[in-house]
């Protein structure tokens, strides 16, 4: 894991963060700039720059994590309305820490298209 990687460091807790979910290789925390009431950061343990990083063996890991992300919506009680994930990829994409990350976002109406 590279030292200078924010979401490495709060998935060691060497950095504070409001954590919701974790286990062995997922971690999961509240955005500290958040976009709907409820946004909320899914993150793997392990270091994946960015989507295009993924290999065929992150298949199944890759269901864990957006299964992981319902399960939250869940507790989070926004499921039923509805909510909305969210995968940036690159800088283009919206991507400002590149350590692979899934936004929940819940707790109002989602327009489209997102901007």
């Amino acid at each position: 894991m590279p030292d200078d990687c924010l979401f490495c460091r709060i998935a060691e807790e060497k950095i504070p963060a409001t954590i919701v979910f974790s286990n062995d290789e997922i971690v999961a925390f509240r955005d500290i700039n958040p976009q709907a009431p409820t946004h909320i950061l899914v993150i793997p343990r392990k270091h994946i720059p960015m989507v295009t990083d993924l290999e065929s063996s992150d298949d199944p890991f890759m269901g864990r994590l957006i299964r992981t992300a319902a399960i939250i919506a869940r507790a989070e009680k926004i499921a039923d309305r509805g909510f909305r994930l969210v995968l940036n990829c690159n800088r283009e994409g919206g991507q400002t820490v590149f350590h692979l990350h899934v936004h929940l976002l819940g707790g109002r109406a989602m327009t489209w298209p997102p901007g």
